[in-house]
């Protein structure tokens, strides 16, 4: 973690505190850490990825959660904090942990720029992503959360994960929402209920 943040976009003193000095990041071979479960988000080629290594006790809590990543302070502040919050006070429940909204970690960090919010759930991805391989290592695969996607605009065949997605990668309003996917741009019939889509995983991620 040698790298410098370059505070012109206004990075609150705990972002820049969490870049500077991040906890929980892995410091020893992968092969020796004995995680309970691994999830990883992202490729380095195109600068950006997070991989996470969690500990769950007997009690389905994470009492411990290790990280690493190639991304911004946004994407670094953001999962140290995350890294904070699911291990403070003996562990969060897996399905507390399953739970959480980038807006929390947000909200614990003072807030983020509008154009680096969609570096932030990067973390929240490969959380996600480690809780249900450690689903799948322990036989419990029936409580991976996996929805198929359903085709919402069939003009230019853009299905609700692809919403969620743009959501994620920080899209904040429908026209930016069409410019990237195109939905609605066709015969305009699914406008309205890609739209409810839209305006409902923003509520669900960001509040």
């Amino acid at each position: 973690m040698e790298q410098k943040a370059d505070n012109n976009f206004g990075y609150s003193d705990t972002v820049m505190d969490h870049f500077s000095n991040p906890r929980n990041v892995l410091k020893v071979a992968e092969e020796e850490y004995e995680a309970s479960g691994v999830g990883m988000v992202g490729n380095p080629t195109c600068g950006d990825m997070m991989k996470i290594w969690i500990k769950v006790d007997g009690g389905e809590k994470i009492s411990d959660l290790k990280w690493k990543t190639f991304g911004c302070a946004s994407a670094i502040g953001s999962t140290s904090m995350m890294s904070e919050m699911v291990t403070e006070n003996g562990g969060m429940n897996i399905d507390d942990a399953l739970k959480l909204k980038p807006q929390d970690i947000m909200d614990r960090l003072g807030g983020l720029p509008s154009i680096k919010i969609h570096c932030s759930v990067l973390g929240d991805k490969a959380l996600r992503a480690a809780i249900h391989d450690y689903y799948k290592k322990t036989g419990k695969d029936d409580l991976i959360d996996e929805e198929k996607a359903v085709l919402v605009c069939e003009c230019l065949n853009v299905t609700d994960k692809e919403i969620e997605e743009e959501v994620l990668e920080g899209v904040s309003d429908f026209e930016t929402l069409q410019e990237r996917t195109k939905i609605s741009t066709g015969c305009g019939k699914c406008k309205e209920h890609a739209t409810e889509l839209f305006e409902g995983y923003r509520a669900k991620y960001f509040g």
